[in-house]
């Protein structure tokens, strides 16, 4: 992807950290079309300059709760084809499920994150192109907190290993990069984790965002 044709649309109520994500992104090749401090300011930029993927905080005034995630629901039904990332301060594990549940081109990241600028960039990349990425402190988390009835129990250890990179948003090659196997391998588990979950072949490429849905439900 050429990131100097990626429209951004920021918010965050930290301006401090708001600017250095503004001049992070532009350094990248992005280009930041509006800031906000809150959730309808982050509405009100996006339906003027209709950008490519909007950057919100989670918590924002007035109430410090669900601010930001509210405002992602409206972008996403308003505008379905803008990428959206979430970043939190902490991993809150019904948040990210609900982001994720809502569709492909989104994302949830720990502010954390941000400081690996290869990272993060890779992970807007993702997003903007379809993906999905979840940070790999809240899969962590997640699979800590399976419920005791786990439909993941039917995959082996290698399984599960891979579908929580295919959860941090990573591809086939990532995977196997990540894991030291080769990518016909990883291409092996992928087919034997969606046949397990029952994702048969279908023409849509929907199923691996399904699996990765099925693993962050599980807990």
């Amino acid at each position: 992807m050429n990131t100097s044709r990626t429209r951004v649309a920021l918010a965050d109520d930290d301006v401090l950290l708001r600017e250095g994500l503004a001049s992070l992104l532009e350094g990248s090749g992005f280009e930041v079309v509006g800031q906000s401090g809150n959730g309808p300011e982050l509405i009100a930029v996006v339906r003027e300059h209709r950008p490519e993927l909007a950057v919100v905080d989670i918590r924002m005034p007035p109430t410090y709760s669900t601010e930001g995630l509210d405002a992602a629901r409206v972008i996403r039904e308003e505008f379905p084809d803008t990428a959206i990332l979430v970043l939190s301060a902490h991993a809150e594990v019904e948040h990210a499920v609900d982001l994720l549940a809502s569709g492909e081109r989104s994302g949830y990241l720990l502010k954390s994150r941000v400081t690996d600028v290869d990272e993060f960039v890779g992970a807007l990349e993702r997003i903007v192109r379809g993906g999905s990425v979840v940070d790999p402190a809240l899969v962590q988390e997640l699979v800590a907190a399976r419920r005791v009835d786990d439909p993941l129990e039917i995959l082996t250890t290698r399984e599960r290993e891979v579908l929580a990179l295919m959860a941090e948003g990573r591809s086939n090659a990532g995977v196997a990069k990540e894991l030291w196997v080769t990518e016909g391998t990883i291409e092996k588990h992928v087919h034997g984790i969606l046949m397990k979950l029952r994702l048969p072949e279908t023409d849509s490429d929907h199923r691996r965002v399904l699996a990765v849905l099925t693993f962050l439900d599980a807990r």
